[in-house]
């Protein structure tokens, strides 16, 4: 039985394969086209997953779409209509692609695929809702997703048991906690539906002082987390941005112009608004438990994608255990749709085997052998060293610990927006240089924004206040006491963006200004290679942590091909690049020609 799921057209596009129930794979369509957050028809992604199975359309079961896009239609209308004439522009602007695909969508499926078979759609929040529940390692759970809009969903909330997700209540548009924290996104000078991350990322770095102002003219908010929202100050119910203004005028300014300088006033906004979302999220997990008697809590939704928040919610113990779906975005909005046809269209047997979750560690991307890799090197005249498999982990160890920065591609790609130890960059932590030389060098991205640590799992408490997993990258928790350095007064003055100046603790390069990491902790049983070369670099160091950054630069999507990869490593500042096996040292390397596409001219396998 195979089963393939869709997202497509809105952001984030991706396809997901089920064989037999089972995740077999996933993928973003970014990944293929190099278009970073490609909302595209995933047409490539379908292609890979297909080619994983070594099945073609013909041996699809059945096809699920992520959302209900009729619905969403007459959501869109309705709008357009309570605000007319306002809204025009955007009006024109969207009917062409509603009108030649989104409306149309099973036709457009089945044309895409040359199918004739049974096309479901299930609504967007109960394919995120599935996204949550079904791979998790519960039996039975409460679930809450959170994002800016589905159909007219933007909040839900429900109980996972066994082999069906009901949906409790929900929030609906144009109240959306997702949209809210996208509006300061774009206020902040940051791009909607990519840059929340970075508003994320910049909040540490101010004070909350807009606090009361948001909640006093902004938001309703009730004691259950619902919320109204005060459309006044918003243009997004039908406009091209996102604010208005009315906005401007309350906060003093217009928004910021992107790629200007980031002010202290950004800082503090951004965490004004990063102290907001926290407080609804809280309230909102309590009404869950409150409502559901759940003693464990499924989350997704694009607002799951905040892992400070995540943080938060852990730390306060209101549910026994959590678990977030990795790919929490539209992207995984794929895997749910699948999952609903299997378990619930079909009314199949749900099996939790003890504590593991059916996510495959989102290790669900294609994967690349040696005879691909060297066919590679060896036609593009590429140097490298063939390394022996037992003696990799420690060689790209002792480079680490020497301070160079490596790019580390090996097995299948992950599915989701992190990094998990297959595409990645990584580096020294103890480097007090570190940071800086991997933004401005590497990534070529902005200075203020935190790098995630690799942690063995064995470890982790021992420099972390969290003992717990954390495989997804999905949860902050501060670094330990007696890891941290005790700050200079002098130290203890510098705000803002100054505060980058500061050696916090003996892992300077992961620590973000508030001491806080966002945590990938590490087991051998999800990932051998990875975790045997950062016990190897422990063994030397004493240090059982690499810098974990995702392998890409900005503005690019993370690398997916040995092509991608290269094209990467040639075109910045790292030092090593390790292939499988095959380890490429910079210095060696022929002279760069731009000129040359070589993703272009690299088979996908």
């Amino acid at each position: 039985m195979y089963i393939l799921g869709i997202s497509a057209f809105y952001h984030d596009s991706a396809a997901c394969l089920l064989k037999d129930g089972e995740i077999f794979a996933a993928a973003q369509e970014e990944r293929f086209t190099r278009k970073k957050h490609d909302f595209s028809f995933p047409q490539n992604a379908i292609d890979y997953c297909l080619s994983e199975a070594g099945i073609t359309t013909n041996d699809l079961d059945y096809v699920a779409f992520y959302d209900k896009p009729i619905v969403k239609f007459f959501r869109l209308l309705e709008s357009y209509l309570v605000f007319a004439p306002k809204g025009i522009k955007s009006f024109i602007q969207a009917m062409p692609m509603w009108l030649n695909q989104k409306l149309f969508m099973r036709d457009t499926i089945q044309e895409e695929l040359a199918y004739e078979g049974k096309v479901l759609f299930p609504e967007h929040h109960q394919s995120h809702a599935a996204s949550a529940f079904y791979p998790s390692p519960f039996k039975e759970a409460a679930v809450l997703t959170v994002d800016g809009v589905g159909e007219w969903a933007t909040t839900s909330y429900g109980v996972g048991k066994d082999n069906n997700v009901t949906l409790l209540s929900e929030l609906k548009f144009p109240h959306s906690l997702g949209l809210l924290y996208s509006a300061f996104t774009y206020y902040t000078g940051f791009k909607v539906n990519s840059g929340e991350y970075k508003l994320m990322g910049l909040a540490p770095y101010g004070e909350p002082k807009y606090v009361d102002l948001i909640l006093d003219n902004l938001l309703d908010l009730k004691e259950d987390g619902s919320f109204k929202l005060n459309l006044k100050y918003f243009d997004y119910c039908v406009g091209l941005k996102m604010t208005n203004k009315k906005f401007d005028k309350l906060f003093g300014a217009p928004p910021r112009s992107p790629e200007t300088k980031i002010a202290q006033r950004e800082m503090d906004i951004a965490r004004s608004i990063q102290v907001v979302t926290e407080k609804i999220l809280l309230r909102v997990v309590k009404h869950i438990k409150k409502e559901t008697g759940q003693k464990n809590l499924c989350l997704a939704g694009g607002v799951a994608l905040n892992c400070v928040a995540n943080g938060k919610i852990i730390k306060e113990g209101i549910f026994e255990n959590v678990w977030i779906q990795p790919a929490a975005g539209d992207a995984g909005g794929a895997l749910g749709s699948a999952l609903i046809v299997h378990y619930d269209y079909l009314n199949n047997m749900r099996r939790v085997i003890g504590k593991r979750n059916s996510q495959k560690a989102s290790y669900l991307g294609p994967c690349f052998g040696d005879n691909k890799i060297e066919g590679f090197l060896v036609s593009k005249k590429i140097p490298f060293e063939k390394l022996k498999s037992e003696d990799m982990p420690l060689k790209i160890a002792q480079l680490i610990a020497s301070e160079k920065v490596i790019g580390w591609f090996q097995g299948r790609m992950e599915f989701g927006p992190r990094a998990l130890g297959a595409r990645s960059i990584i580096g020294d932590p103890r480097s007090p240089d570190m940071q800086s030389v991997m933004n401005l060098k590497i990534k070529y991205r902005e200075s203020f924004r935190p790098f995630a640590p690799s942690v063995l799992l064995d470890y982790v408490s021992d420099f972390f206040d969290f003992d717990g997993e954390s495989p997804y990258m999905l949860i902050t928790a501060p670094v330990r006491q007696d890891k941290r350095k005790k700050l200079t007064p002098e130290e203890e003055k510098l705000f803002g963006i100054e505060k980058l100046k500061t050696i916090r603790s003996v892992i300077p390069a992961i620590t973000h200004v508030d001491y806080s990491a966002r945590l990938q902790t590490v087991s051998r049983k999800d990932n051998q290679r990875y975790y045997d070369m950062i016990k190897a670099f422990y063994s030397l160091t004493g240090c059982p942590i690499v810098i974990n950054t995702s392998f890409n630069v900005r503005g690019e999507p993370i690398v997916c091909t040995p092509g991608d990869a290269y094209t990467c490593f040639m075109r910045t500042q790292m030092d090593y690049l390790i292939l499988g096996d095959y380890l490429l040292d910079k210095t060696k390397q022929p002279k760069w020609d731009e000129d040359f596409d070589w993703r272009e001219h690299f088979e996908v396998e």
